[in-house]
C-alpha cells in the first residue's frame, strides 16, 4: 500500500494546525479537564477539529483517536489516525516554545506515516515506514552513543501527583548513572530529539497520542523502541504507551536494566 498520500495530508494538516494554535495563543482561554489537573485550551479543541475534519474529508471511512474529540475511541481498526493537537499544552499556556502537533497514521495496527510539527521552533519531523526520518526534509539519525555515563536522557512526569515515589526513584538513578537528564515537557518532541541526536534516550509513562507519531520517527532514525517491563506476547508494542522507551541502540539494554532495578526497589518489578 502507498502511504505517501497519508503523509502528505498529515504534513499539510499539521502545518495548518500549527498556524492556528500560534494565532490563538494571543487570546488564550484556559480550562481544566475532568480530573481538575490537566490543562486544556480553546486552541487544543480548535486544532483537533481542524485535523479531524481534514482527515475525514479525505478518508471518510477511516477512524480517529484524538486527545480532545475522541480519547476513548478504539485502536482496533484497519485505518486509524492518532492525533495530539497540542503536545505540551502546559508549555503552550505558559508561552514556551516546546509545543508540537502530532499526527500518526496506522494501518493494520502498525505506524505507517507520522508527523510531529513544532510551530514555535520552526521544525517539522516526519517519517514513512521503511523510508527513514527527516527534520525539515533533511535526513536525521539517532546519536549512536555507546556509554551510558555520557548519555543525555529525557523523561517527564504526570499531571497526577499521588504516585510519584517510584518515578522520582527512576529520575535519581538516571541522574546518578547518566550524564544528565532533561524534562522538555512535550513527549513527542522528546522522542523526536532522540531521533535527531539531541537526546540519547527517553522513557516515560504517556498516553498513546503522545507517542504514536514520534515513535515511528525515532525508529526510522535508528532508535530502538521498547518498554521498561516485558509486554505480553500478544501485545502490539506500537500501541502501548506506558513505560515506553526510545533509546539509541547500544544504550537500550543498560538503561532498561537501570530503570527495572529502580522500579524493583519500590516493589514495581
Amino acid at each position: 500500500m502507498n502511504y505517501q498520500p497519508m503523509l502528505d495530508l498529515a504534513l499539510s494538516l499539521a502545518q495548518q494546525a500549527g498556524d492556528t494554535i500560534a494565532q490563538l495563543r494571543n487570546d488564550l482561554q484556559i480550562n481544566f479537564k475532568y480530573d481538575g489537573a490537566e490543562l486544556v485550551t480553546q486552541a487544543d479543541v480548535a486544532a483537533d477539529q481542524l485535523i479531524s475534519n481534514g482527515i475525514l474529508a479525505a478518508f471518510p471511512d477511516h477512524h480517529l483517536l484524538s486527545e480532545e474529540l475522541g480519547p476513548e475511541n478504539s485502536t482496533e481498526c484497519e485505518h486509524l489516525w492518532i492525533i495530539d493537537p497540542i503536545d505540551g499544552t502546559v508549555n503552550y499556556a505558559h508561552g514556551q516554545h516546546q509545543v508540537a502537533v502530532s499526527i500518526a497514521y496506522y494501518h493494520q495496527g502498525k505506524a505507517r506515516a507520522a508527523v510531529v510539527h513544532s510551530p514555535f521552533q520552526g521544525e517539522t519531523f516526519h517519517a514513512l515506514e521503511g523510508q527513514g526520518a527527516c527534520m525539515n526534509n533533511q535526513p536525521i539519525h539517532c546519536s549512536g552513543k555507546t556509554e551510558l555515563n555520557r548519555a543525555l536522557i529525557g523523561t517527564g512526569f504526570p499531571y497526577q501527583k499521588d504516585d510519584l515515589d517510584y518515578l522520582i526513584g527512576r529520575f535519581g538513578q538516571v541522574l546518578k548513572h547518566c550524564a544528565d537528564l532533561r524534562r522538555v515537557g512535550a513527549a513527542a518532541l522528546d522522542m523526536c530529539w532522540v531521533a535527531c541526536g539531541r537526546l540519547d534516550g527517553y522513557y516515560e509513562n504517556v498516553k498513546i497520542w503522545d507517542c504514536a507519531a514520534a515513535q515511528l520517527i525515532a525508529r526510522e532514525a535508528g532508535a530502538r523502541l521498547g518498554h521498561i517491563h516485558p509486554l505480553p506476547d500478544s501485545t502490539n508494542p506500537q500501541l502501548v504507551s506506558s513505560n515506553i522507551m526510545l533509546v539509541t541502540p547500544a544504550l537500550f539494554e543498560p538503561l532498561q536494566a537501570l530503570l527495572r532495578q529502580s522500579d524493583a526497589s519500590f516493589g514495581r518489578d
